[in-house]
């Protein structure tokens, strides 16, 4: 079925965003990264909340008492939090004037989980979109915040890793696109949160 689909790729996703959180873990030890350490965590949280929701599914059944909606809530919550702390992450690492060329290998790797998790999502954003589920929306949701993200990194990866813009310049990007970042999954978030049930 559709839904058992879209649940399917959620669950694609899960493991690639465990193995892209520890990816992003090596990387962070290896350039001793604060942005690389603290998207390993977010990828991580990410991953709890596609496993919850995989994992409500699953039971099709009552998980601790909670709802689709209540799922949904939850994630909406975490949502909120992380974008808080991926604004802070980005922020610091600019104020400390963090710049670390890439190596070709590091850089291609990024380059094609952020075009998978872009693709992804809005495939899935579009087979969700026909169908009314609490669940369904909230992996949906999941997925963005997870490519906005990856986006970002990208982004802040490429800046420092081609020649062709200043300090200043790389420095303006980073912000612009941090700030979308953060306003895309906080709006996210709180849409999620603030849900009322159709019942």
């Amino acid at each position: 079925s559709p839904r058992s689909r879209i649940l399917a790729a959620a669950g694609l996703g899960l493991i690639l965003n465990i193995i892209f959180a520890l990816y992003n873990g090596v990387l962070g030890i290896f350039y001793s990264s604060i942005w690389f350490a603290a998207l390993c965590v977010y990828y991580i949280i990410l991953s709890v909340m596609r496993y919850a929701a995989i994992r409500w599914e699953k039971k099709n059944a009552v998980m601790g008492g909670m709802t689709e909606l209540s799922v949904m809530r939850l994630s909406g919550a975490m949502l909120i939090v992380l974008s808080v702390v991926l604004a802070v992450t980005n922020l610091i690492s600019m104020k400390n004037n963090i710049e670390i060329r890439y190596s070709t290998v590091v850089m291609i790797s990024i380059a094609a989980y952020t075009t998978f998790k872009v693709t992804l999502a809005i495939v899935n954003a579009v087979k969700v979109k026909k169908r009314k589920s609490y669940l369904l929306t909230a992996l949906r949701n999941i997925g963005c915040a997870d490519a906005a993200a990856s986006v970002l990194s990208l982004q802040r990866s490429m800046l420092v890793s081609f020649d062709g813009m200043s300090h200043s310049e790389i420095q303006l990007m980073n912000i612009l696109t941090g700030a979308a970042v953060f306003v895309f999954v906080m709006i996210v978030g709180i849409a999620m949160v603030s849900k009322k049930d159709r019942n």
